[in-house]
């Protein structure tokens, strides 16, 4: 569940609600290419801007057509019941795992977040990854409530920033963290340096629309082929110069577009579509990198 390629799809979105058909596409994308597991409605997916009856929709659709791959939804909400509601859901639609992410109003102690995933620990029957990313929970972990949170039963996994996942920044966490719990690099520009540095998975959000291109930089490091990680993840560039400038979401509606799996314009409000000149950049990319 909690090794090799999460792929985070982006869950398409038009006026009069979730564009299923475009959400299966893509999905079909992520198990034809055999993704290690699915991370729906994380950030890329929007989960922030949808309310519970799209949420349970959108589980309803990845569990039905996840082809066996394992599944994790994301349950972040800013309120402790709201949160228990979302697991509920997502675990009677079948999920395999949920992503639980800090969000924060009023900043909370640490023994508020220790508390928020104790509760939601003891009311899942399945396992948890921690969700830090404090760019958009505006909520950063400390090692040592990463190390309490880790220790509750059922989390398997911590989520963490690209820009931790450096060679003696995991030298640490592995000291605080059980062995059973596995290290997971986001923020796609730093895939090669959190798996070569260690990371058991990659929370992608490209593989989640270009599992194919992903999977390549996965697969050689399993191979423990550190030089073609650094390659790879180097090639692709051009494609973290767009998430840089534009938003890694806003740059894989335009490219689901671009695929024909949505329509261009298929973010949630008040997100808005790229302009026509961003467009012709992300195409130009699309095609000079082959991403697939």
């Amino acid at each position: 569940m909690f090794t090799g390629l999460s792929a985070f799809p982006l869950t398409p979105v038009t006026p009069s609600g979730i564009d299923e058909k475009g959400f299966v596409n893509i999905l079909a994308r992520l198990t034809e290419a055999g993704v290690d597991s699915l991370g729906v409605l994380g950030s890329t997916g929007s989960y922030a801007y949808l309310t519970r009856e799209q949420k349970k929709r959108v589980t309803a659709l990845a569990a039905q057509h996840a082809g066996g791959i394992p599944l994790m939804v994301c349950i972040g909400a800013y309120g402790t019941e709201q949160v228990l509601q979302l697991a509920d859901d997502a675990q009677t639609a079948g999920a395999d795992a949920l992503l639980l992410p800090v969000l924060c109003y009023q900043s909370p102690t640490d023994d508020e977040v220790y508390a928020l995933y104790e509760t939601v620990a003891r009311h899942s029957s399945v396992p948890l990854c921690v969700y830090n990313n404090p760019r958009t929970t505006r909520f950063e972990f400390s090692d040592v409530l990463l190390a309490r949170v880790a220790a509750l039963p059922g989390v398997q996994s911590i989520k963490i920033p690209g820009v931790q996942a450096e060679p003696v920044r995991m030298q640490s966490l592995r000291k605080i963290l059980s062995a059973e719990v596995t290290i997971g690099v986001s923020g796609d520009e730093f895939a090669g340096q959190g798996l070569n540095a260690g990371c058991e998975v990659w929370y992608s959000v490209c593989g989640g629309l270009f599992p194919h291109s992903a999977r390549q930089i996965v697969d050689a490091a399993r191979a423990g082929d550190s030089g073609c990680v650094s390659e790879q993840v180097a090639r692709l560039e051009p494609l973290w110069q767009l998430f840089r400038r534009h938003g890694s979401i806003r740059v894989m509606a335009v490219a689901a577009g671009i695929l024909g799996l949505s329509d261009i314009d298929c973010l949630p409000r008040p997100l808005q579509p790229l302009p026509a000149e961003a467009c012709r950049d992300i195409a130009a990319v699309m095609t000079q990198l082959e991403l697939r």
